[in-house]
């Protein structure tokens, strides 16, 4: 059986969970709604506050498909009884962020401004403290849209190796590189 796949998701207060005949979870919470079809062949029941997910045969692609939807079933609860959040840290000299009205402005040191529209579903805030990198603080009920989101603001400027200029994920480890000098000795 699937490790995943087997493991019972326990609802948290305020939290319901309903699907549909067309095997549609819908997952309801202080913080939103989510919605998300499900493959017809898995069954996603909810019963004595827990979700239990089970596939009807050991085929291949049934063990993968448990697992996949347990995990999405249980990210949807998460989020809307929790939410989720990612911090992004901007360094290099003079890169700057800025929000207005969902819309993020980045100084990434090209000769222009780069915008980027942040869908309505994600908060987004940009903290720039003294002595500090400026943050990108994105939050929101659903962890797939956060990561993209994420993913999408990260690849205006990667991180590269030598001074560890761009944009990272708040404790994230990057491998530097020496550089010229360290070949002359």
């Amino acid at each position: 059986m699937s490790r995943v796949g087997k493991k019972i998701i326990a609802i948290p207060s305020g939290v319901s969970l309903s699907v549909d005949d067309s095997n549609v979870v819908t997952v309801k919470g202080p913080k939103g709604t989510l919605t998300q079809p499900v493959d017809p062949d898995i069954k996603v029941v909810a019963e004595d506050g827990q979700i239990k997910v089970t596939r009807p045969t050991e085929q291949k692609r049934h063990k993968a498909l448990h697992g996949l939807y347990r995990a999405l079933v249980n990210n949807m609860v998460v989020g809307v009884s929790t939410g989720y959040r990612t911090d992004l840290e901007i360094i290099g000299v003079g890169y700057k962020a800025s929000v207005t009205n969902n819309v993020l402005e980045l100084n990434l040191g090209y000769s222009h401004n780069v915008f980027v529209a942040v869908p309505s579903e994600v908060k987004v805030t940009a903290v720039t403290e003294k002595g500090q990198n400026p943050k990108v603080i994105l939050e929101g009920i659903d962890k797939q849209l956060i990561g993209d989101v994420a993913a999408k603001i990260r690849s205006l400027r990667k991180v590269e190796p030598y001074k560890g200029k761009g944009i990272r994920f708040v404790g994230e480890n990057v491998r530097r590189k020496a550089g010229k000098s360290a070949s002359k000795k």
